[in-house]
């Protein structure tokens, strides 16, 4: 699963962006778990959805 999720991130941040520093790659990098991953892809554990729809039909 972790091998999954970090050829994912790879992908879709790594590969296509060109940082000038460390700082900048990390900056992009957290962006793209916090904005993204984290909220919107599907998650297997609730169901195959997001946890932002997760959280509504919770509420």
């Amino acid at each position: 699963m972790v091998e999954s999720f970090f050829k994912t991130l790879k992908s879709e941040r790594v590969w296509r962006t060109a940082c000038q520093t460390r700082t900048e790659a990390t900056a992009a990098i957290g962006r793209n778990i916090d904005g993204f991953y984290n909220s919107v892809r599907r998650h297997l554990a609730l169901d195959f959805i997001s946890p932002l729809q997760f959280e509504k039909r919770a509420a």
